[in-house]
């Protein structure tokens, strides 16, 4: 991947910063300066200016110093173009005035329309938020846990036990197929009429990335592939994924079957492409990158 250009929601759009969770008096330093900028959460939903242009609608210190009163629900995200960044989650009921043309909504339909520092600043907090919610307990003795480090980290409460559980993603490889002249696309049932895509699916426990590569592959389109390489990745928070990108071969015509989980594999030439044989996954999936890499001959 040309690290110029990162895959959408990946770059370096943020500095977070990460020895600044171990400060104690890391939420009154924030709160104390005039700087910081407040993203405000209420479950998956963001504060965010739908027109002229989506944007997300920061707050600043004298709107957000009352966002809540429970210092469990500050986050610290980091430095976004050079102010500090802090994530109020504020629940359903939001208890501050928030701007007449704000309104809380889901990432995903916007953002494609999304300044691309943005949407990546947006998936970081969505994802924190989701992991948040599903620590609410300790996962060792059921007691409930507490905030830590700035919010990285949730801790159990229990005396004796004290379990420490920091976020985790879980890893997804997603490949485009080729046999040299075609490329191996399927569909699943619930997509728009037309769509295909790159075949992926999650990485098992005591599987290599490769070899949940071949097994995805065989599994979904039976079909056998080799030379899996490594193109690049993608954070993809829906609702904690990371998408890990790769390219492999197959033999010159390689018959096709599915097995329920797709509704059809089929191959395709560039030419089948252009011409909308294959309605192509939204512009801002690694997917789509994927693809277009092939259909320009790279």
């Amino acid at each position: 991947m040309d690290s110029e250009h990162p895959n959408f929601f990946a770059g370096p759009y943020i500095d977070r910063r990460a020895e600044e969770r171990e400060h104690p008096d890391w939420m009154r330093a924030a709160l104390e300066d005039p700087q910081t900028l407040y993203l405000l959460g209420s479950g998956t939903r963001h504060l965010v200016y739908t027109r002229p242009q989506p944007r997300i609608a920061f707050l600043e210190a004298r709107e957000a110093a009352a966002a809540t009163a429970d210092p469990s629900r500050l986050v610290l995200l980091g430095w976004f173009r050079e102010r500090r960044c802090v994530l109020v989650e504020v629940g359903e009921a939001c208890p501050l005035q928030t701007p007449p043309q704000a309104s809380f909504e889901e990432l995903r339909p916007l953002s494609p329309l999304l300044n691309g520092e943005e949407a990546g600043l947006l998936a970081y907090a969505r994802a924190l938020s989701i992991w948040r919610a599903r620590q609410r307990y300790c996962g060792a003795c059921g007691a409930p846990t507490l905030a830590q480090r700035a919010g990285h980290c949730m801790r159990c409460s229990r005396e004796g036990c004290g379990q420490e559980v920091f976020p985790r993603l879980d890893p997804a490889i997603i490949v485009l197929v080729t046999d040299g002249e075609r490329a191996l696309l399927g569909r699943q049932a619930d997509w728009p009429p037309g769509r295909y895509s790159t075949i992926a699916g999650f990485v098992e426990p005591g599987e290599s990335l490769e070899d949940a590569v071949a097994r995805e592959v065989m599994e979904e389109t039976g079909v056998p592939v080799t030379g899996a390489r490594y193109d690049s990745s993608q954070p993809w928070p829906f609702p904690a994924s990371i998408m890990i990108g790769f390219r492999a071969r197959a033999r010159p015509g390689s018959p096709t079957r599915v097995n329920g989980e797709l509704e059809d594999a089929r191959w395709f030439s560039r030419e089948e492409i252009r011409a909308g044989a294959a309605g192509l996954p939204p512009v801002h999936s690694i997917s789509r990158r994927l693809i277009g890499a092939w259909m320009d001959g790279e």
